[in-house]
């Protein structure tokens, strides 16, 4: 009995053990979004036809972090305490997320790509390393191909070419799930349209749905160093896909981001910061 017994406890001690490491386990957590350093400058840029917030930090070369759908600028806090340290920082809310006012334009890649550009006008700067994250990435890459006079480097994580390289339970996730409702309490506390969120959250959707749509040969045109990476536990874009983007796009590098997942620069800032420095000098 007395074996039976121990043969029981080990038993459960086991599965309690497993149990506590799958609820450790980093990639499966969405942790909060850390507090913004203080602004070196803030302001809101007249860019097209809308007013842009932007915040700058520290001193340097130019580097300009890019948030994904339904987000803010505030989801770089960890970037921006450790990059400001020896760059120029620089990041905006992108049309109609965060404190950014919108137009009646529909939502498209191309326009909020051009917003960034002339958001980079206003400030004068003639180059930088873009680092876009989801729908940042993705405006990272429509710059590579339509501008890009403008950028050193690209670093996109978790981007997509084409709507297909998104997972179609990605919206059921319960990860994503956290992030859509962390992003609704944000967008009530920024936007200047503070109860628009459902409808925001409508059209950003409908734009996922068509957008974008880059061919093989759209991406082989790209000039510009791009580093691609893509979290070992994505629950949105496919693996598959950042693999073929990464032989679709010349010189392009792929880096597999080890336990994390669409939010790699939340759950492993350090290890994110360092494959952002390793992609800007080359290694």
């Amino acid at each position: 009995m007395r074996r039976v017994a121990a043969g029981i406890l080990l038993f459960f001690s086991a599965v309690l053990m497993a149990a506590n490491v799958h609820c450790a386990e980093r990639w499966a957590k969405l942790p909060a979004f850390p507090p913004m350093p203080p602004a070196t400058t803030s302001g809101m840029a007249p860019v097209n036809d809308i007013k842009m917030y932007y915040a700058e930090y520290g001193e340097g070369e130019p580097i300009l972090f890019i948030h994904g759908g339904l987000g803010s600028a505030d989801v770089w806090g960890y970037q921006v305490a450790d990059f400001a340290k020896d760059h120029r920082v620089i990041v905006a809310d992108s049309r109609g997320h965060g404190r950014s006012t919108r137009s009646e334009q529909p939502f498209g890649y191309d326009l909020m790509t051009s917003d960034y550009v002339a958001l980079l006008d206003y400030l004068k700067l003639d180059k930088v390393t873009l680092v876009g994250w989801s729908d940042g990435g993705i405006i990272g890459i429509d710059m590579a191909m339509k501008n890009p006079e403008k950028l050193t480097h690209v670093v996109a994580q978790a981007a997509n070419v084409t709507t297909d390289g998104v997972k179609s339970d990605a919206t059921d996730n319960k990860t994503f799930k956290e992030y859509i409702e962390a992003a609704g309490e944000a967008y009530r506390k920024l936007s200047p349209t503070p109860n628009g969120y459902s409808a925001f959250l409508k059209q950003m959707m409908a734009m996922w749905g068509s957008q974008p749509a880059w061919t093989a040969d759209d991406l082989g045109k790209i000039k510009v160093p791009v580093t691609l990476a893509i979290g070992d536990h994505d629950e949105a874009v496919g693996r598959d896909h950042t693999e073929m983007m990464a032989k679709q796009i010349p010189g392009s590098k792929l880096v597999i981001l080890k336990d994390a997942s669409h939010f790699a620069m939340l759950q492993d800032p350090e290890g994110y910061n360092a494959m952002i420095r390793d992609a800007m000098t080359g290694k």
